[in-house]
């Protein structure tokens, strides 16, 4: 309990930190992108593409760590241009005021990309734990039955117990030759133990 209590807010708090960080470094984005020529959609979301790109390579990264497969190259090299667009955009729309204005306006770049990847990390945490099974149940736990437990029995013997069956069934019993061919022996064999079969019991 306290466990998922720990996760949930630190989860919310992720979440908030990332919204805040979002907002504010989707504004420098849109004056940089606006004070360079661009006006009107185009300056409204072309910072949508910058931190989309970012989330959007998270999640692939986040999938493949979830199904235990190496991330793609592509998912790394976006997240890299992106966490390098994000940031540089940032810095670009500080740096009038000089090294501290710069980094002042990186931070919230910088919150935004740590957020995403402490997310990330928590939900992997989460996966990893709901798929553990403790030591008490596991012990418990009802062992599946053995996929093949039917002993494995010789080819007269098959010939012998499906000839006896079909005798038991609708219709002519299995042909010696049908027998011969399904196990891979001797026709003249599979006569003998049919014979055996047909043998009246003695007395």
């Amino acid at each position: 309990m306290v466990d998922r209590l720990t996760r949930i807010t630190t989860a919310l708090a992720v979440v908030a930190v990332a919204v805040v960080a979002a907002i504010i470094s989707y504004r420098h984005a849109f004056e940089l992108v606006h004070s360079h020529g661009e006006s009107g959609t185009t300056a409204r979301l072309v910072p949508f593409t910058v931190d989309g790109l970012i989330w959007a390579a998270s999640m692939v990264i986040l999938d493949a760590s979830r199904r235990k497969q190496p991330a793609p190259a592509l998912a790394k090299w976006s997240l890299a241009v992106g966490i390098v667009a994000t940031v540089g955009a940032n810095v670009a729309h500080g740096a009038s005021y000089g090294v501290i204005g710069a980094l002042v306006s990186a931070w919230p770049a910088l919150a935004l990309v740590g957020s995403f990847e402490l997310l990330m990390t928590l939900t992997r945490s989460a996966a990893t734990g709901s798929s553990v099974v403790p030591d008490g149940e596991r012990t418990n736990a009802v062992q599946p039955a053995p996929l093949c437990a039917e002993v494995e029995r010789t080819p007269e013997q098959a010939v012998l117990d499906e000839y006896r069956a079909s005798l038991d069934g609708p219709g002519r019993p299995l042909s010696q030759r049908h027998l011969a061919e399904k196990h891979g022996i001797d026709r003249r064999k599979v006569k003998q133990i049919i014979t055996e079969v047909e043998q009246p019991a003695s007395p």
